[in-house]
């Protein structure tokens, strides 16, 4: 006899964990993670009335699309009462980091410009993914950092910069912490020779600037990991790469010694479209194959999906859409049969 898993939707997940400050959705593009978070945002902002801030990690502006206006790039806009959007340019954070990274240096050695050598290895580091992450991720923590909303909901980029995303908490930590010690030992010998010279020895802006980075990151390292006040949902659809891109998420949040709260299976169609006369054959064998993928992840999964959520008969966009959206992650109305 076939079993059932009943999801209850994510507002038992909610209720049941109150004190929950961050919520990042994870998961491959196209599934439906910005579609789920703006859901869950306006669920929290209209329903629920807490402040909250909609945060938008992936550069292709999907959070712009779905509300059908321009954030990108533009800081924290209100879209609804209680409800702000902010998706960040990270070109121009990355731009403004190493513009930084080049003024300390001038300030540092008083020179006037900063040698070519350097500015040319200065100026290469936007290559790199991980400078993206990391500012990405620098980010994140300024925003969580102000404390100034109840709620920081975070849509991922697609999954693999999703997980390392997670990742580079640590990364990003002891690469500071290691810094900070080699400039501590620095001003230490600074001091003394600043004391056998007679002189007054000056603060190091640099180093108390490390610091205040080291906190930071710190903080937001030891909240992003901690699951009373941080939730991970992944995002999959009832097809058999999206089922292994889960196992494989799964196994790689494991090994980061972290858990995933829960997860939202995506644009489902509905099993009774098999009893309808009109339903065409094309659609008849989605509906077929679909129920064979919700069975695999019914087994495998189990309890971990919370939510189930159907194909809209139109692409979810604006305000009325994502409310609707809302309603169906909120509260499961679907249930699977393993």
């Amino acid at each position: 006899m076939p079993t059932l898993v009943r999801p209850r939707g994510l507002e038992a997940y909610f209720n049941e964990h109150p004190d929950v400050e961050i919520v990042i959705f994870a998961g491959k593009g196209g599934l439906g993670k910005t579609t789920s978070s703006s859901s869950l945002a306006w669920y929290m902002s209209q329903v629920k009335k807490k402040r909250t801030l909609l945060f938008s990690t992936d550069p292709q502006a999907s959070l712009s699309d779905i509300f059908e206006r321009n954030f990108y790039g533009l800081g924290e806009i209100e879209v609804a009462p209680n409800l702000f959007v902010v998706e960040i340019d990270a070109d121009r954070r990355v731009a403004e980091y190493q513009a930084s990274v080049k003024q300390k240096i001038k300030d540092m050695y008083g020179l006037d410009a900063v040698p070519r050598e350097i500015e040319e290895y200065i100026d290469s580091t936007s290559a790199e993914p991980a400078m993206y992450e990391s500012a990405t991720y620098d980010a994140m923590a300024e925003l969580v950092a102000a404390h100034e909303y109840d709620i920081y909901i975070f849509d991922m980029p697609p999954f693999g910069h999703g997980v390392r995303m997670v990742a580079m908490a640590d990364i990003l930590s002891k690469w500071v912490e290691k810094i900070t010690e080699a400039r501590s030992k620095v001003a230490e010998y600074d001091a003394i020779a600043a004391t056998l010279k007679g002189e007054k020895g000056h603060e190091d802006a640099v180093m108390q600037e490390l610091i205040d980075i080291r906190n930071k990151i710190k903080a937001f390292t030891d909240l992003i990991t901690d699951r009373r006040r941080t939730a991970f949902f992944m995002v999959l659809i009832p097809e058999k790469m999206a089922i292994l891109d889960t196992e494989r998420a799964l196994a790689m949040f494991h090994a980061l010694g972290m858990e995933m709260s829960g997860l939202v299976v995506n644009q489902v169609y509905p099993r009774e479209l098999l009893d309808r006369p009109g339903t065409s054959e094309y659609l008849r064998n989605r509906v077929l194959m679909q129920q064979e993928h919700l069975a695999e992840i019914a087994r495998k999964f189990g309890d971990r999906v919370q939510s189930v959520v159907p194909m809209f008969t139109r692409e979810p966009k604006g305000l009325e859409m994502i409310e609707q959206a809302s309603r169906y992650l909120m509260n499961c109305e679907m249930a699977l049969e393993a």
